[in-house]
């Protein structure tokens, strides 16, 4: 992505000091009708601004230097290879998270950009109030996906857990990652993972991205599939969660369901 000369826009009337919580959003798309259409779309929102658009791959990348963004929403064909594109994209700007958007379904490409590292894959068909709720996801940290790429990521999960087990080499995690690693495959929040394990927020998020490049996955998602499928967390002991508050009714409060560490990974992402 070279460094040429591009003309950005900013987004009329944004003031310069959003409000705590404010989703800021650059609109990366081809299409100026489909730029405009967002730019409604989000004006209806409180807590979502669009600070910048670009129609060109390098206009992106000047966007994305120039603007405070938390969220770039990415259309796929403004590059040749987009998976290529979103590694250097989020190499370049780390605090970034990226939404890609397709000209339609695509199992594949929405498969090798989550591998990758975008945060959320959507079709260019999308419902505006899908697309909204897409966005406040990924800006608490959660990955997107819509049904029918739950279905695909399981099906790619289901293959891999065909695979002989000694096709990916043996990954060794410390204790404490290994404690980490297993929070989250029991559906847990990085609060509450800090609050068992005794440290704060911010060493967990060190933690596991230290587990990522350990593991080759980009996120919870991936953690979780690729924990089920290699046994990674086998033999760890489980946290053990904090004591439910005594009912003053006299009945005792019916015990939470556990769920799938996949399912708890992705449940944020489906609502």
């Amino acid at each position: 992505m070279g460094s040429t000369s591009v003309n950005v826009e900013p987004c009329e009337g944004i003031q310069p000091e959003d409000g705590k919580g404010t989703i800021r959003v650059i609109v990366a798309d081809t299409q100026a009708i489909f730029r405009a259409g967002l730019r409604k779309i989000f004006a209806l929102e409180d807590d979502i601004r669009v600070v910048g658009q670009a129609e060109s791959l390098d206009q992106t990348v000047a966007a994305m230097q120039k603007f405070s963004a938390d969220i770039v929403i990415l259309e796929a064909a403004l590059s040749p290879n987009p998976s290529d594109a979103i590694s250097d994209l989020l190499r370049q700007n780390t605090n970034c998270r990226l939404v890609v958007v397709l000209q339609e379904p695509d199992q594949e490409m929405t498969l090798d950009l989550f591998r990758r590292g975008a945060h959320g894959v959507v079709s260019r068909e999308i419902e505006p109030e899908m697309l909204v709720e897409c966005l406040r996801k990924v800006a608490q940290g959660e990955p997107w996906l819509d049904s029918r790429a739950v279905g695909w990521v399981m099906q790619a999960y289901r293959t891999q857990g065909l695979r002989p087990a000694g096709s990916r080499p043996k990954v060794s995690l410390t204790p404490k990652e290994s404690l980490i690693v297993s929070c989250v495959t029991q559906g847990m929040k990085n609060k509450e993972i800090a609050l068992r394990v005794g440290t704060t927020e911010q060493v967990v998020k060190n933690y596991l991205r230290k587990v990522y490049d350990k593991l080759g996955v980009a996120d919870r998602l991936e953690l979780a599939l690729y924990c089920l499928s290699h046994r990674v967390v086998e033999g760890v002991g489980q946290a053990k969660p904090a004591q439910p508050a005594q009912p003053t009714n006299g009945h005792a409060p019916a015990a939470p369901e556990k769920p799938n560490a996949a399912a708890a990974a992705a449940s944020g992402s489906r609502s």
